[in-house]
C-alpha cells in the first residue's frame, strides 16, 4: 500500500493507520530528514527479522537505530549518559544525526548491537515523528540502500514502492528523499566519536 502523507501537515488518520500497521507486526517504509528507511515496533521479533532479512544483513552485524518522537523517554532505552552528551543532543536533534549510546535492558536483544549499544534517531521530520509518537514507543530503523552501485540511496517513493510493494506492508509518500545520509556519532565512551559523516552539521555537537 502506498500512502501519501504531507509533511507540513501529517493526516491524523493516515498516521494512525501507519502506527496500528506497526502494532500489528507490519513493516513500513517511511521518509525522514534524510533518506528514506525501513522500519517496524522494536517489541515485535518477527518483524525485526523481517527488516534484518530485506536488507540483507547479517543478524549479528545489523547497523540498526530507533527513531524517537524526541529525547522525553530516552532513559527507557539507554543507559545514564553525562550532561555534555544530552547538551549535544538536544542541540542537534530533530536533526540528521544518529547517536549511539549504550543500550539498557529495556532494549530487545536482537535490536542491540554486539557491543549493547543503539542508535537513537530524532529526525526533522514531521511524518515519521508523529508516526512514532502515536505509537508510544520507538521504531526499529534501517536505511534503505538501493542495488545500483552508483545510486547508493532510492530517493523517489513511487520507485520505493514499486521495489519494496510486495515485502512491506505500507510505502509512505512523504515526497522526494535525500540520497546523504545521517552523521553518526558514537558517545559511548563519554566523549565524541564520528563515525561517519553524513548530512548532519558538526557544529551542532561540537
Amino acid at each position: 500500500m502506498l500512502i501519501k502523507i504531507y509533511p507540513e501537515n501529517p493526516n491524523p488518520k493516515a498516521t494512525q493507520q501507519v502506527a496500528e500497521c506497526l502494532l500489528d507486526g507490519g513493516i513500513v517504509i517511511y521518509p525522514t530528514d534524510t533518506i528514506y528507511g525501513i522500519g517496524c515496533d522494536i517489541f515485535k521479533p518477527k518483524a525485526v527479522e523481517k527488516v534484518i532479512s530485506i536488507q540483507g544483513m547479517d543478524k549479528k552485524k545489523a547497523m540498526l537505530s530507533f527513531i524517537c518522537h524526541d529525547l522525553s523517554h530516552l532513559s527507557d532505552y539507554t543507559k545514564p549518559i553525562n550532561n555534555t552528551v544530552f547538551k549535544a543532543m538536544k542541540r542537534a536533534l530533530p536533526g540528521a544525526f544518529t547517536f549511539i549510546l549504550e543500550a539498557n535492558n529495556n532494549v530487545p536483544k536482537l535490536v542491540q548491537s554486539n557491543r549493547k549499544t543503539v542508535g537513537i534517531r530524532v529526525p526533522d521530520n514531521a511524518i515519521i515523528r508523529e508516526i512514532v509518537r502515536v505509537l508510544g514507543h520507538p521504531i526499529l530503523s534501517a536505511s534503505l540502500k538501493n542495488d545500483d552501485e552508483v545510486v547508493e540511496y532510492i530517493t523517489d517513493p513511487e520507485l520505493i514502492f514499486e521495489k519494496y510493494g510486495d515485502l512491506v506492508n505500507i510505502v509512505i509518500d512523504g515526497g522526494y528523499g535525500d540520497n546523504t545520509p545521517s552523521t553518526v556519532v558514537d558517545f559511548t565512551s563519554g566523549t565524541c566519536d564520528i563515525i561517519r559523516e553524513g548530512k548532519g552539521d558538526l557544529a551542532l555537537i561540537s
